[in-house]
Parts: structure tokens; C-alpha cells; sequence
């Protein structure tokens, strides 16, 4: 078990400020795919931000006379103002809105190694986190944990629904930087306390756990880039191994709730065909469903997915029995 603190100490103080700040100003803004975000911000007319949607959520340049020193205090004291060309400037981190709370993630386009990301993806995530704790409430004082939790937004929105219950919430991820952004998200969800802790999916943390949740990089990314890759033949492993490794971390009547993306071939699912076999052996209740048909269309273009017919959005739930 490793605990780690942020490798930036500064970062995490920074992200709460400002987003505290931008959510005084009344700024709201939903996060759309990369595909999208290019074409939006490609019109002419989006060539220079005029506004703070402008700069922290389409992420386009600016000129430094467009924001207060509330704003770039904050960024710059965590390294987060950047030079763009032309002598303006840009933000290195986004804000998006979900469940009337700002979530930071890192800003567009997401290059980075250990960039954090947020989309499309992470609204349907949390939608499906929040289902199964109105189909089924958590205990009182159970333990949630967001595996490999990225901006957070899984794990916190899964306290805030659960708030009645007073949950105890553990946040992990391999990605230091994912964490500072993680802790910064829930100190401003005002979630109650969590736990952050950095290492390898459940190896960071011991169970067990009422709620598990995890929204793991499901593609097949050609640079390896932790947010994007999910290793495998199609991106698939790094979900397959949370299933095979979380069910024996369930507590009694607890819940793995995955939601990630499975490459269609030849009208079969070769996610489903691997995680069949072990669901079958552990004895559990459990349900597979698609919850979106087609996403991430883009990738097909990609010689990773030559043989791909589809990438669909897919929904996994294990309950260990009492």
C-alpha cells in the first residue's frame, strides 16, 4: 500500500482556488469529444478566446488582458499559464460541469503522458455509477473506490449520491498528476474526506470495498500514453484485468461497476468473449449491457483498428453475493 502526496504540492491548492473562483463567476461548461473540440475550435472566428468558457473550457489562446489575477495567480503559481504564439497565452488546465460541481482535467489537446482526462465518456460513466446507487443505496460508512480514477469525477459523484450514508472514498491511479487533479475535484465537491493513494489498480489500497468504480483507457494508442492506452490486441486487457483482479476485493453485497469501450469484430466482442469465462466462474450476479453503440469513430481510421467494425460503450456490473 503507497500513499503518495502530489508531485507538485502547489498544483492540487491552485486547481480548488480557481475553481472556486470560475464557479463564483457563474462559468459552466460541457466537455464535448476531441473530434468536436478540433472542428469547434477551427472556425475562424474561434482563432482567440474572448471569454472564460473560451479559455478554460474550448482551451484557446488568449491575451493576457482577458483574465483577472484571480484567474492567473492560481495558474501561474502552478505552472499552469503557458506562451502560445503571437505573444498570447493559454490555460494547461480545463473546467467541465457535472452535477452542478467543476471537475479540472488537463486542457485540449490532451498530448501528455500523464494528461487527465475527461469527455463524453465521463458524463455516461457517472450516469451509470449514479443508476445502480438509486437501483441499490449504499450501506452506511461503506467504502467506495475509484480505480485508476483520473479526474475523479467517478468516485466523488458516487459519495455525493451517497452522501446519507456517510461513504468513506478512496481515490486511486498510477498517475501522480491524476491524483492532484483527483484531490483538487473533491476538495471542491466538498465530497467528504478521501483517501489518494497512487499504485496499480488494487494494489494501491486494501479492501474491501462496498462500491468499486472504474472508467479505465480502453484504446489501443500507438504512443502508450496512460490516460489512452488499455494494452491488449484492441485496448482491452487493462479492463478485463479489473474484473478479474476487483470481484475478490468486493465486500459482502458489494458492487464492481465498470463502464468501458469494447472494439466490435466481425459483429463479435472480443471484451465480452474474454471476461465471459471468469464471470461464469465466480458465482456472482453480473450484467453486460452496451450503453452506446458507436464512439470514438475517429480511431477506425487508426491501423490498430483495420479489422475494428465499431468502438462501443459498454457497462459491466458484478455484485458479490451476501
Amino acid at each position: 500500500m503507497q500513499h503518495s502526496p502530489p508531485s507538485d504540492p502547489l498544483l492540487a491548492p491552485a486547481l480548488v482556488r480557481l475553481a472556486a473562483w470560475l464557479q463564483g463567476e457563474g462559468y459552466r461548461f460541457t466537455t464535448v469529444t476531441p473530434a468536436t473540440h478540433a472542428r469547434v475550435n477551427a472556425r475562424p472566428e474561434n482563432r482567440v478566446a474572448r471569454s472564460l468558457r473560451d479559455v478554460f473550457g474550448w482551451s484557446r489562446p488568449f491575451a493576457a488582458s482577458l483574465l483577472p489575477a484571480a484567474a492567473t495567480d492560481p495558474l501561474r503559481a502552478a505552472g499552469l499559464l503557458l506562451p502560445a504564439s503571437d505573444g498570447l497565452l493559454r490555460s494547461a488546465v480545463r473546467f467541465s460541469t457535472l452535477g452542478g460541481t467543476l471537475f479540472a482535467h488537463s486542457a485540449f489537446p490532451t498530448l501528455e503522458e500523464d494528461a487527465v482526462f475527461f469527455g463524453p465518456d465521463t458524463y455516461r460513466f457517472v450516469d451509470l455509477v449514479q443508476q445502480e446507487l438509486r437501483r441499490q443505496p449504499l450501506p452506511a460508512g461503506g467504502r467506495i473506490l475509484d480505480v485508476g480514477c483520473g479526474s475523479g469525477a467517478g468516485g466523488i459523484q458516487a459519495a455525493l449520491a451517497a452522501a446519507d450514508a456517510a461513504p468513506r472514498l478512496a481515490l486511486t491511479d498510477i498517475n501522480h498528476r491524476a491524483l492532484a487533479f483527483a484531490g483538487a475535484n473533491a476538495a471542491h465537491a466538498r465530497c467528504g474526506p478521501a483517501d489518494l493513494a497512487q499504485g496499480d489498480l488494487f494494489h494501491a489500497l486494501e479492501g474491501p470495498w462496498d462500491l468499486v468504480v472504474a472508467n479505465p483507457p480502453y484504446l489501443n494508442d500507438d504512443k502508450q500514453r496512460l490516460y489512452r492506452h488499455g494494452g491488449g490486441r484492441w485496448g482491452e486487457a487493462l479492463s478485463a484485468r479489473i474484473v478479474r483482479e476487483g470481484v475478490p476485493e468486493l465486500a459482502p453485497g458489494g458492487r464492481l461497476v465498470l463502464y468501458t469501450g469494447a472494439v466490435m469484430v466481425e459483429g463479435g466482442d472480443p471484451l465480452f468473449d474474454a471476461l465471459r469465462p471468469h464471470l461464469e466462474a465466480c458465482g456472482q450476479p453480473w450484467s453486460y449491457r452496451e450503453m452506446d453503440p458507436d464512439v470514438f469513430g475517429e480511431e477506425l481510421d487508426e491501423p490498430a483498428y483495420a479489422d475494428a467494425e465499431r468502438i462501443a460503450a459498454v457497462a459491466l456490473v458484478v455484485q458479490r453475493q451476501r
